[in-house]
């Protein structure tokens, strides 16, 4: 590499030169020192630092506002999930461009962040909302390191994360009275009560019951092929979001989950009942089609619409399970708002999630191998298992009792 320094008018300029971009010979030159020396020493720290990254480090104006935009484009919405992709966004719109957006890239230091981050704390976020904020900071300015090379260092290694006391979430489990009172409210014929038992049943999860169709039902081997979910997307810059079909967040999360009598009596029940209301509604029937549409990464995806079906869309029916009696797909938020008026009429604290938690913990208490458990929720990690669903209720310390008395009663 070839490098020299040269005067124009009263100033000193380096140069030196970077190799050849297609085919042409490319140059790095700077000017403004006073004089020749400083001109030398600028040009030996800069060849000096291209030779290690390939790039000149040089104080940059984009501020971090501005780079944020730039990660969100280049990376955020090429590698994340639209989940993760969504959360990112919503973080960087609300925390972090209001907060230290305006200062420059390079302007920012450990001392700054650090400070930013207790203030976190300070504003009474958990330390999972925390963790998330902290989180998106850190990798994007990893990605300022390497590949972008915008900084030769992360100032957030030396940033530690505040302390804050880990709130124990409130998770509701169901007696069995509560249950039978919920689903007598709620009995065949309801739009709810396939949902509600899919729920307590097999521990699904909300996205992945609603994405349920006939096709993942094996009545003859009684099981559930779990093999998707739908979450939320807005298409193109609307403002209100429609629900498409996603892939399962981990590999574990697809999995077959089998069922006994019960649900298999409702679930013929109500495949049953779907197709007598589809006869007796004729033409004003609803059905559900699939759009196939192409996401920010360019991958297929497939949003799910309600039509009228004397319209015959040229679109590819899909056989929901959780639907209204009209046929139109029944959405989540449907089912959130069942649960609030369980709350406000019944007085039962209870969300879909709870039917998850009530399933698992009843099926400790039975006896249930820990292992067939986390299978059947889909958990990757057995330690997830155990520590979110597994409690020391009053019924599994008293066996715990009774265990150790029946083993200690065969000491002589």
């Amino acid at each position: 590499m070839t490098g020299g320094t040269r005067k124009r008018g009263k100033t000193w300029y380096y140069y030196f030169d970077l190799g050849k971009v297609n085919g042409k010979r490319q140059k790095k030159e700077k000017g403004g020192f006073k004089t020749q020396k400083e001109a030398e020493a600028a040009l030996v720290k800069a060849m000096a630092e291209y030779n290690s990254s390939g790039k000149v480090f040089e104080p940059s104006e984009i501020t971090f506002a501005d780079y944020l935009d730039q990660w969100y484009k280049l990376y955020c919405k090429v590698n994340l999930k639209y989940g993760t992709l969504t959360n990112y966004s919503m973080i960087i719109r609300q925390h972090l461009k209001p907060k230290i957006g305006s200062y420059k890239l390079k302007a920012l230091t450990a001392s700054m962040l650090q400070e930013y981050a207790n203030s976190l704390k300070l504003k009474g976020y958990s330390r999972n909302y925390i963790y998330s904020i902290m989180s998106v900071l850190e990798n994007s300015l990893n990605y300022a390191v390497e590949p972008l090379h915008y900084l030769s260092i992360n100032p957030m290694i030396y940033v530690k994360h505040p302390k804050v006391e880990k709130k124990p979430r409130q998770r509701f489990i169901l007696s069995l009275a509560d249950w039978q009172r919920i689903i007598n409210k709620y009995p065949a014929g309801s739009p709810y009560h396939i949902p509600l038992l899919i729920g307590f049943y097999t521990g699904l999860r909300i996205s992945e019951a609603f994405a349920l169709t006939w096709n993942d039902i094996d009545f003859e081997k009684r099981e559930i092929h779990v093999t998707k979910q739908v979450i939320r997307r807005k298409k193109g810059n609307t403002i209100y979001s429609s629900w498409c079909f996603s892939s399962l967040k981990t590999k574990t999360s697809e999995r077959i989950v089998k069922f006994g009598e019960t649900l298999y009596k409702a679930l013929k029940a109500g495949k049953a009942a779907q197709l007598k209301n589809e006869l007796k509604c004729s033409d004003s029937y609803i059905i559900n089609i699939l759009k196939d549409e192409i996401d920010e990464k360019g991958n297929k995806i497939q949003r799910i619409e309600s039509v009228q079906k004397s319209l015959q869309a040229a679109f590819p029916r899909v056989n929901l399970i959780c639907i209204e009696n009209n046929g139109k797909y029944l959405p989540q938020e449907s089912f959130r708002n069942l649960t609030l008026l369980i709350r406000d009429e019944m007085q039962i604290n209870i969300n879909f999630h709870s039917l998850r938690h009530t399933h698992a913990t009843l099926l400790i208490e039975a006896g249930a191998d820990i292992k067939d458990v986390q299978t059947r929720l889909g958990h990757s990690n057995i330690q997830t298992t155990l520590q979110t669903y597994v409690h020391n209720t009053e019924k599994m310390a008293a066996k715990s009792v009774e265990l150790f008395e029946q083993a200690a009663s065969k000491i002589s």
